[in-house]
């Protein structure tokens, strides 16, 4: 009897999942979800079956080749929301659950019917990743990391966006884990602060860009007094010796780390927990300037108008000279009052560049880590508070060959994207608890 039986989907649609179901007669169906070519490492779609009975898992997937190339994967977990999770092109479920999943099926989408079949699979059952190289195939997106990271804010794909976020509201419900839009208000005149507003540098070894950030913070027009801090975190390029030839003005703070291990987060808390930071702590990558003199202004204002212990701007994708580069303009316009804070769990980030209500943040603090740092916390705001939004281009964000996103390897891009779902799995956590 012929154990699995596969299947290379016409679309991605909830129509096409159905008839998938419809036409399923084996023990386990494989959705492929590449146009290319799949080819079995030698007894590799039988180790894949041994493992699904062994396991009863409900979907199986595994590490493969990527043409010649070994293409590993990472673990699924409860926070495993985002729609571009890597499966590789293989996807093998039990038939027995593909065909309750589908039943389940209450919505018709274009675009997202995978996507809801999945998140439907994961209530029924263990999506499990075999750390095996099993087979091979060919992704035809060779674009690097730092290319990659935006597509889930492209206009382009503002359609399929929306269904994605459709299919996701559902899960969170069906979870219990979506919250209604009733938020804590805050008070913005809580604490004695110096100054209104301090302009957070983080930094470490940008010789070539952190003397534009701070003359961009420095140059901010406001009618409130506000500073800039920048932490350096043991640069041994040249870059102190920039920070230190802006010593005259006094708004300059300047904090440099000891030997010990910070990371972005830790830099940050440094910051917020200094006695001279302002009421509202605002970002600035050290790579990166403000589009305008009025940016620390705009920010400022939006967090009295919007009574919000958060604020998420705008920006705009560049090259180091500031010449516009696609996908452009980064608003995250997919945030709304109602369910931004549910659709938060899905995509990889919130937006930037991003402002943060200095009391609440010196009792919550950033994870010390290189990287998502700033998702985590926007992910825990957000669970209680409102975060607002600015649609205006605040920044500049440079994209160059040191970008911390550019150039990623496999491993790396695996590792930092375990991190995110460890941080929804928690947060996920959490508020089912609420």
């Amino acid at each position: 009897m012929q154990r699995v039986r596969i299947f290379r989907p016409a679309s991605f649609s909830t129509a096409e999942m159905r008839r998938i179901a419809g036409e399923a007669d084996t023990d386990y169906t494989i959705i492929y979800t590449r146009a290319t070519e799949l080819r079995w490492v030698n007894f590799g779609l039988e180790r894949m079956v041994q493992i699904a009975d062994d396991t009863n898992a409900a979907m199986v997937y595994s590490d493969h080749f990527n043409g010649d190339e070994p293409a590993p994967v990472i673990d699924y977990q409860a926070g495993s929301l985002r729609d571009d999770f890597d499966f590789g092109g293989v996807q093998m479920y039990r038939t027995s659950v593909l065909r309750e999943s589908v039943q389940g099926m209450d919505a018709e989408y274009e675009f997202a019917g995978l996507y809801d079949l999945r998140l439907r699979a994961s209530r029924l059952g263990t999506l499990l990743h075999v750390n095996e190289f099993l087979y091979y195939e060919l992704d035809s997106d060779k674009r690097d990391s730092g290319e990659k990271i935006f597509d889930y804010v492209n206009p382009k794909n503002r359609v399929v966006q929306i269904e994605m976020e459709a299919a996701c509201t559902a899960h969170l419900k069906a979870i219990g884990a979506w919250l209604k839009p009733e938020f804590k208000d805050v008070d913005l005149s809580e604490g004695d602060f110096k100054y209104e507003a301090s302009v957070v540098i983080p930094c470490k070894n940008r010789v070539r860009t952190i003397g534009d950030a701070i003359r961009s913070a420095l140059s901010q027009k406001t009618d409130f007094p506000y500073n800039v801090i920048v932490v350096d975190d043991n640069s041994d390029d040249g870059t102190v010796e920039v920070i230190r030839s802006f010593r005259n003005d006094p708004r300059l703070v300047y904090i440099a780390q000891d030997r010990s291990y910070h990371a972005i987060g830790g830099n940050w808390n440094a910051a917020l927990h200094h006695h001279e930071c302002g009421r509202f702590a605002l970002q600035l990558d050290s790579d990166d300037i403000y589009s305008d003199e009025n940016t620390v202004q705009k920010f400022v204002e939006a967090f009295h108008e919007q009574n919000c212990a958060m604020v998420v701007g705008t920006y705009r994708i560049t090259d180091f000279e500031l010449n516009t580069i696609p996908p452009g303009i980064i608003d995250h316009k997919e945030w709304t009052p109602d369910n931004g804070r549910n659709n938060a769990l899905r995509v990889n980030g919130l937006g930037a560049p991003r402002g943060f209500w200095t009391p609440l943040m010196r009792k919550l603090n950033f994870p010390t880590t290189k990287y998502g740092e700033d998702y985590a916390v926007g992910l825990r705001i957000s669970r209680e508070y409102r975060i607002g939004r600015i649609y205006d281009v605040m920044y500049n964000c440079r994209r160059w060959d040191d970008n911390s996103d550019h150039g990623l390897s496999i491993e790396k891009v695996n590792a930092n994207n375990l991190y995110k779902d460890r941080i929804r799995t928690w947060e996920l956590i959490a508020r089912i608890s609420l």
